[in-house]
């Protein structure tokens, strides 16, 4: 049974059950706590959190995941994946137990013929938690099994939670029973276990997941350690199913991997290798991280992701580079991803349709960052060298955990790439430093995600707040600036408060409010609210914490607040008008980006604030400044058109036939609101613009940069902002006009002109202070101290570099007489830097007097590095207080190897 078939029949059974059928939501949601979605109930959060109200009583779904913590078992176990669906069936507030409990077990035993999955029963181990004696009960009338034939585990293993305050409860899981052949039998019947052995996972594989949500949860410490308030009002259930692992139960293969939408990038692996899946273990373990971290970079890269150094983009670029990287350990250093790519796109695009759509993207996206990281690896190998080098030359064969780690962080080198280049040069890597020092990387950053974490988890004053007004906050903001509307809710320091005095920073939330709370791009509104009595409120930030809440960050000017006053709320009107002017200009060069680039050019980004904007977009290069003047003259011609902005409600399905362009990693609900410039730019958006093109008066592009692999911005100045730019600009060239006497028109070319013989002259002055400095070598050659026999100068030469000593030293060597053994060691001093250049020539090194090993007793005394060979060696440093010292230290070289010849 192929994997489109195991999902189909997945939900068909639901949907026969009044399920709701809810498409897969984007693995990037707004959710602070989560860097991707992790688990087919992470969209449905708000819902079991009690924040908003389920738009349905029951729900099915496939969700796209993402999990990268067990990413070093990619490969090595039969099931750890990156990227997996999770089928998974929800009530809320419902049905409960019995009824997750028929529905799963029904779907799992009935026979394939009927529909089901027909799994051998006599395989199927239920787990429960110990001490949930309902659900052992309910197992046993549901399947007909004996108590010893479910499974009893501790919390640890069968109990849910979010990790932070919140709901919680007991889980079952569905075991499958692989056979001896995949481990030792577990032997319930006769063992209590708390937790599963690991030796028992391959066997014994869980495949389906039934949490049943009945506790609130006050403190969770630890999986197994957490206090239970008492019942939730309202029990829930959330189910997950691994889709890969019931695909490779039914398919009659040993792993995930082999799974008929994995395989063909395993069998492309082998073509493009020569090598053969199943003949070594290690080979076997890199063909399925490629094949699994193909398809997660396919989905990610589908879902808007770029490559990056941080949060998502690390997760991608990691992802992509490890999987270049197991193609080059297994004998191939060509391009990979455009062979590989386009298969994990036909197997997965058979069910997300947007794969293909979205092709020319995902794949310039993805074969940019390859070809980044080839350049990696040659710059690397650069790096590896010197640091393999130093080592042979101080006798060492351990190269240190610190270079190891310096390497695979700071220039992207991996350590499986450390490893085998310095086997091939029979040294060795501390492997132990490397990993601990790894290993205090992750910890800082689980801290960090946890602190993330702890920042975002206390909603409970919203909550209560939201709970009392009963119903969303009413956003009157498109169609007025000014409302009256009362307080419902003050909050100050995460607590709910009965009153605010003068002075008080603290958040209000009123029934209804013209004021913008800041999302997609656009900045919050400002402004005041007068209340009843005479109070007045300085309103300085606006946020949505929680679906359907609109809360503003006030300092109270005058006067006391307390609920249920009414209020007049007054939004900064020319503020807004200025943010609203930047927003619809955003949507005109987004659109006019795509006009000039193609559709590749998406938005993956913004800021709207006052008078300008800066727009992140899609690009695998620089944008040619051709480029950027015809985006400008666009959208600046279209400004004079006039167009009507308008904006009008539809279905999401209904907008995207319309031409509508939706953006990654923005949650849209079932009826999204669509904003046209005229009829050429449509976008869904949420925020606020200006009611016709004409009022933006004039968009002025500043410039565009990197800001990551494959993402470029755009920054820009809008209406007066944009016009006082130009008007300085202009007076600018007027004095440039006077100045140089001529028209604005010829500025460019007599500023060229100018430039052009002002390098002229310094060149020639360069080259005239080079041979000066030549002109004193006969002399310096006359003035060679002699050590053991071995003629040497060294030098310190104040104002020079690393060119200029470079061509001394050469000079200097070929004056000294080429019968008698000769060496040079200059240190140019300048600007605070520190230039150093060895020189010998053939009879000084059948000495054994050598460059290389000037240089090494050099640089350490001036804070630098360097490397070359035994004729010429150069470095570069930065103490310039030493310099005596150091050629000291060269001549001492030079006495040490010219006393032992």
């Amino acid at each position: 049974m192929d994997t489109a078939e195991i999902r189909r029949r997945f939900v068909a059974h639901f949907e026969a059950a009044a399920h709701i059928a809810v498409p897969s939501a984007s693995m990037i949601l707004d959710d602070p706590t989560l860097l991707f979605v992790n688990a087919g109930m992470v969209p449905f959060k708000p819902y079991f959190l009690g924040q908003e109200t389920p738009a349905y009583p029951r729900a099915v779904s496939v969700q796209k995941c993402i999990r990268t913590p067990d990413i070093d078992d990619v490969g090595k176990t039969t099931r750890h994946g990156t990227f997996f669906e999770m089928c998974g069936n929800f009530s809320f507030g419902d049905y409960f137990k019995q009824r997750a409990i028929e529905l799963a077990w029904d779907l799992v035993t009935k026979p394939q013929a009927d529909g089901g999955w027909g799994l051998e029963e006599s395989r199927l181990w239920p787990s429960i938690l110990q001490g949930d004696d309902e659900a052992l009960h309910l197992w046993m009338q549901v399947t007909g099994l004996p108590s010893e034939r479910i499974v009893k585990l501790g919390p640890n293993e069968n109990y849910w939670s979010m990790g932070v305050p919140g709901p919680g409860g007991p889980c079952s899981e569905i075991l499958y029973d692989r056979g001896p052949e995949h481990g030792p039998d577990g032997e319930f019947e006769t063992t209590q276990r708390v937790s599963m052995p690991a030796e028992l996972e391959d066997r014994y594989l869980e495949i389906w997941n039934l949490v049943f949500m009945q506790d609130e949860l006050s403190a969770v410490r630890a999986k197994d350690d957490f206090d239970i308030v008492g019942p939730l009002p309202r029990k829930n259930i959330d189910t997950g199913m691994g889709l890969e692992r019931v695909a490779y139960l039914l398919q009659g293969v040993d792993n995930m991997y082999e799974i008929d939408v994995m395989y063909p990038v395993i069998e492309r692996a082998e073509e493009l290798t020569g090598r053969r899946y199943g003949a070594n273990h290690d080979d076997d373990v890199r063909m399925r991280v490629v094949a699994d971290h193909v398809r997660s970079c396919l989905m990610l890269i589908g879902d808007g992701v770029t490559p990056g150094n941080e949060g998502r983009g690390y997760v991608l670029r990691r992802l992509l580079r490890r999987a270049v990287r197991s193609m080059r350990l297994l004998g191939t250093e060509d391009r990979v991803l455009p062979e590989l790519l386009p298969v994990s796109r036909d197997k997965m695009g058979e069910t997300y349709a947007e794969l293909h759509r979205d092709w020319e993207r995902i794949s310039q996206v993805a074969y940019a960052e390859e070809d980044a990281f080839r350049q990696t690896l040659r710059a690397g190998t650069t790096i590896f060298d010197q640091a393999t080098s130093q080592v042979r030359q101080s006798g060492g064969h351990l190269l240190s955990g610190e270079r190891a780690f310096a390497l695979h962080d700071t220039y992207g080198f991996p350590i499986d790439l450390t490893l085998e280049m310095a086997a091939e040069q029979g040294l060795e890597v501390d492997e132990v430093g490397f990993r601990e020092l790894m290993g205090q990387q992750r910890q800082r950053a689980k801290e960090d995600a946890r602190a993330k974490k702890g920042s975002h988890a206390n909603t409970a004053a919203y909550r209560s707040v939201a709970d009392g007004l009963g119903r969303a906050v009413e956003f009157t903001g498109y169609r007025e600036v000014v409302s009256e509307s009362s307080v419902r809710g003050i909050v100050r320091d995460g607590e709910v408060v009965a009153s605010a005095r003068e002075g008080d920073d603290v958040e209000l939330v009123l029934d209804r409010t013209p004021f913008y709370a800041e999302g997609g791009g656009q900045l919050a509104d400002q402004g005041v609210i007068e209340l009843a009595g005479g109070a007045r409120v300085e309103v300085r930030d606006v946020q949505a914490p929680i679906s359907g809440l609109i809360v503003h960050t006030a300092r109270v000017l005058s006067g006391e607040v307390t609920p249920g006053l009414q209020a007049h709320a007054e939004v900064d009107v020319e503020r807004r008008k200025s943010i609203s002017r930047a927003h619809t200009a955003t949507h005109m060069v987004h659109k006019a980006f795509r006009e000039a680039l193609g559709e590749t050019a998406t938005q993956a980004g913004s800021e709207n604030a006052p008078g300008r904007f800066r727009f992140d977009f899609s690009a695998t290069g620089a944008v040619p400044v051709s480029v950027m003047q015809d985006v400008e003259a666009r959208v600046n011609d279209l400004v004079l058109s006039d167009l009507a902005v308008h904006a009008e409600i539809m279905t999401q399905d209904d907008a995207v036939r319309s031409g509508a362009m939706a953006l990654f990693g923005e949650k849209y609900g079932e009826q999204v609101r669509v904003v046209s410039v005229g009829d050429w730019a449509r976008e869904l958006c949420g925020g606020t613009h200006a009611e016709r093109s004409g009022h933006l008066g004039v968009i002025k592009l500043l410039g565009e940069s990197s800001i990551g692999s494959g993402v470029r911005r755009v920054e820009a100045l809008v209406g007066a902002d944009a016009y006082r730019f130009l008007a300085r600009e202009h007076v600018l060239v007027a004095q440039l006009s006077e100045a140089l006497k001529a028209r604005p028109e010829e500025l460019p070319e007599r500023v060229n002109d100018m430039v052009e013989r002002l390098r002229a002259a310094e060149k020639a002055l360069e080259q005239t202070r080079i041979a000066q400095l030549l002109s004193q070598g006969a002399e310096l050659a006359g003035d060679a101290a002699d050590v053991h026999g071995i003629r040497l100068i060294s030098l310190r030469i104040d104002g020079a570099d690393a060119g200029d000593i470079r061509t001394m030293a050469l000079n200097l060597r070929g004056r000294l007489s080429q019968e008698q053994p000769g060496a040079a060691v200059l240190v140019g001093v300048k600007d605070g830097k520190v230039a150093v250049v060895a020189a010998t020539n053939e009879r000084a090194r059948d000495r054994g007097v050598r460059a290389d090993a000037m240089l090494a007793a050099v640089m350490p005394l001036v804070g630098g590095r360097g490397g070359g060979k035994d004729d010429v060696a150069q470095g570069g440093g930065t103490d310039a207080t030493r310099v005596d010292e150091a050629l000291e230290a060269a001549r001492a070289v030079v006495a040490l190897s010219a006393g032992a010849a």
